[in-house]
């Protein structure tokens, strides 16, 4: 059975960090693009970032860049999503999925097979 988990969200003051977690099972990752999305209250969902785990290429929403970094872990199938210097407008639901084979930038949500349940992030001070 496929299985998307993330953890990792919770409760972080402006300019703090978070690492989330996205836990598969039921598949390798190797031959698998993880993304990263995210919702705020409001709007649609979004892409956030992700990953080619066949040859590790990653792309990041320009919102994001310098700030978040997407890595897989192979041994523990699972792919992280650090994000350092925390905007408040970074409070969000954030999601992983996965869609079998390589992605050359961040595809649209449909393109993906499964999702996990989603973590919350919350940046306020």
């Amino acid at each position: 059975q496929v299985q998307l988990v993330e953890s990792g969200g919770g409760l972080v003051q402006p300019g703090g960090s978070l690492r989330l977690s996205c836990a598969a099972s039921g598949f390798t990752l190797e031959n698998y693009a993880i993304g990263w999305f995210r919702r705020a209250p409001g709007k649609e969902r979004e892409g956030v970032s992700c990953i080619s785990n066949s040859d590790y290429s990653t792309y990041y929403a320009d919102s994001v860049k310098g700030r978040f970094t997407i890595s897989t872990d192979n041994a523990k199938n699972t792919v992280y999503l650090q994000m350092n210097s925390l905007k408040p407008e970074d409070t969000a639901v954030y999601y992983c999925a996965a869609v079998l084979g390589v992605v050359a930038g961040l595809v649209p949500r449909e393109e993906y097979e499964w999702w996990g349940q989603g973590t919350q992030v919350t940046v306020s001070s």
